[in-house]
């Protein structure tokens, strides 16, 4: 196994050139605050009211009708594809899964028994996560509408409609709610009193949205190709980020580095960018154009980036293409490392935290562990007979929870040599 040469990775420093242009830079506070003194914080921030258990449906492996399953356990629950899957962040044993018959569940990973379901949405849900402390849990479906439930009491606390919903995520501290919408507004809410503030964007979708690690700023990427960095407290955008230096088609995916210093973001148009989120300059970019040469040049053209994410322990970025390439770049030398050929496109990616393996989920309904040191295939799980729409590891990566196509939520036990 070849592995990635460097004397003292921690201690490696990015080589990355900066543009010329000079762009203004707001001055942030100190960012080294508890999660208690953030929760405070956004106390203080000026909100203008804006208004106002059944089976099981797991079955065992044994029952399963596919030529190859892998899982642990099967959802079944659900009466259409499964869009969205999150796992609770304190402990890892529930799952809220969300789709297109309109219902979303909260259910157990070890035994498949549902906790509560969603009920009341009009359409597919698109959206569902647990906050950080994992006592509440949010459902949104593509006609906006927004639920917020109490997982100890299984029970609705609050609602919000909005435009067609882009994504929702929880503040990382607080019990706050970030929705983008495809009026490219970003709204920004205190859960339960419901109070609210909006962050006005262009006159297009707000396609993603990501909250940086200190809780004070989100990042939010829009159809026209535009990143906006938005100061939570203030209301005020800190920079933009578009034409030349932008993406030329709308923002597909993003993820920042663990402390919040580097931003990735992925585009239609082939390309992930590396940004420096204290002064909104893009360090380089990676283009699909560097992969393999493509047959034709419709095919370079659809190859859109469907997700991106950084390595925790080595200096390492992951760009998942839809032709079916993960490429691993090296930002120090901002070069293409390795190149993980799938056979379909890829949906989702996903690193381990404390490690330098990937996982990526792909149309093919196959979950895949690869060595991005090496840029070998580690292990791959089947079980689904259609597309894989989402996935998430467990802390651990010990687990992968995935949704599927085939109306199917699937847990899966991912084994490894060092396990």
């Amino acid at each position: 196994m070849n592995k990635l040469m460097m004397d003292n990775p921690e201690e490696d420093s990015l080589h990355l050139h900066q543009d010329e242009e000079i762009i203004e830079v707001i001055d942030l506070n100190d960012t080294e605050q508890t999660a208690e003194d953030l929760a405070e914080e956004l106390e203080d921030v000026d909100f203008a009211d804006a208004g106002d258990a059944d089976d099981d449906g797991w079955e065992t492996e044994d029952e399963m009708e596919s030529e190859q399953d892998d899982s642990e356990l099967t959802f079944s629950k659900h009466t259409g594809s499964v869009f969205c899957v999150s796992l609770d962040p304190v402990t890892n044993s529930l799952a809220v899964t969300g789709g297109e018959d309109d219902r979303a569940f909260v259910w157990s990973v070890t035994d498949g028994d549902v906790l509560f379901e969603c009920t009341g949405h009009k359409d597919s849900v698109t959206c569902a996560a647990f906050s950080c402390d994992s006592k509440l849990v949010v459902s949104g479906d593509m006609s906006g509408l927004i639920k917020v439930w109490k997982v100890e009491k299984k029970e609705e606390i609050w609602s919000f409609e909005v435009g067609d919903l882009e994504w929702l995520e929880w503040h990382p501290c607080a019990p706050v709610l970030l929705a983008g919408t495809a009026d490219g507004n970003v709204w920004m809410w205190k859960i339960p009193s419901g109070e609210c503030k909006t962050f006005q964007g262009p006159n297009c979708q707000a396609t993603s949205g990501k909250i940086l690690p200190d809780g004070k700023r989100v990042i939010v990427g829009y159809e026209d190709g535009s990143l906006r960095l938005w100061d939570l407290k203030q209301g005020n955008a800190i920079y933009v980020i578009k034409g030349h230096d932008g993406h030329r088609g709308p923002l597909t995916s993003l993820a920042c580095n663990k402390d919040g210093t580097l931003v990735l973001t992925g585009s239609v148009d082939g390309q992930a960018k590396l940004i420096n989120t204290s002064t909104g300059k893009v360090l380089c970019s990676f283009s699909s154009e560097n992969n393999e040469a493509k047959d034709s040049m419709q095919e370079q053209d659809s190859n859109s980036v469907e997700s991106v994410g950084f390595c925790n322990v080595l200096p390492l970025v992951a760009v998942a293409y839809l032709d079916g390439t993960l490429a691993i770049y090296d930002m120090n030398s901002q070069s293409l490392r390795h190149r993980c050929k799938h056979e379909v496109g890829i949906v989702h990616l996903q690193w381990e935290e404390a490690s330098a393996v990937v996982s990526t989920c792909n149309l093919a309904g196959a979950v895949t562990l690869w060595d991005a040191r090496s840029g070998i295939v580690m292990s791959e799980y089947r079980g689904h007979s259609a597309e894989i729409l989402d996935f998430m590891l467990n802390r651990e990566a010990s687990v992968a929870v995935t949704a599927g196509g085939d109306h199917k939520a699937k847990v899966f036990c991912l084994q490894r040599p060092d396990r």
